[in-house]
């Protein structure tokens, strides 16, 4: 009988590519640790490298003059940092900082644009990605503004999670804080009603999710809104 191999040893775009795509860009490729905390891009200054997560996860991030960064969007496997060079700009739109370590296979910018000269299948699918990150920039601004912070950080848990490919997530208070946009006291009333319920356990900066189908079921319906925009635009396509 033939294992699978684990999913968190590959990128999922890459892994949709046709081999002789795949193999061309692999070619480019280096496999490289991504260090939490670690800033990868900053708006306005040109991508010098390109990122598709294996594991731990990316997040996207924007500053309005003295206030803190809020987040924007996160990416894991299931796509890339610089999708947007597809749209034949090197710029990069927001700063992206490492918030969940891991690992990334890196690709320089310019070989990343010789490569969708060379792959179709390469440029279509980033298209699609490009797309998906689009509405979940949406969905994370809608929810900021009308959601309250408990179901907010459930989904972000959750989020994060998918794309921790584990239980555990290093997160301090402070962190979901700027992440989330509200001030720290809601951050800890709300892990703090999470963790009375058994759905998460909470120390020093760690937090366990300990009952996934509850913090489903407490997060606000964004959570599944994302997961369904990648579906329909990705597995949908599989059959190619």
């Amino acid at each position: 009988m033939l294992v699978k191999p684990p999913t968190q040893i590959a990128n999922h775009l890459l892994a949709s590519l046709p081999r002789k795509e795949h193999d061309r860009v692999m070619m480019h490729c280096e496999l490289v640790d991504l260090v939490f905390g670690k800033v990868l891009c900053e708006p306005d200054r040109p991508f010098r490298y390109l990122y598709f997560p294996v594991s731990g996860f990316i997040s996207l991030v924007t500053t309005l003059g003295p206030h803190r960064p809020l987040e924007l969007a996160l990416i894991g496997s299931e796509g890339m940092l610089g999708a947007t060079q597809v749209l034949g700009v090197n710029t990069a739109p927001n700063r992206a900082v490492v918030q969940g370590s891991g690992s990334a296979l890196r690709i320089g910018a310019l070989q990343l644009r010789q490569a969708l000269l060379e792959c179709p299948r390469l440029l279509q699918t980033l298209k699609r990605y490009l797309y998906v990150l689009m509405a979940q920039l949406a969905h994370n601004i809608a929810c900021a503004h009308f959601h309250e912070v408990e179901p907010r950080l459930a989904r972000w848990l959750l989020m994060s999670q998918d794309r921790a490919h584990g239980a555990d997530l290093q997160l301090t208070h402070e962190f979901l804080a700027d992440m989330l946009g509200v001030r720290r006291s809601g951050v800890t009333i709300a892990a703090g009603a999470l963790q009375l319920r058994k759905l998460i356990h909470y120390k020093r900066g760690r937090i366990t999710v300990l009952d996934r189908p509850g913090l489903e079921a407490t997060a606000c319906e964004c959570y599944g809104a994302s997961n369904k925009d990648y579906a329909r635009i990705f597995v949908s396509n599989h059959h190619h």
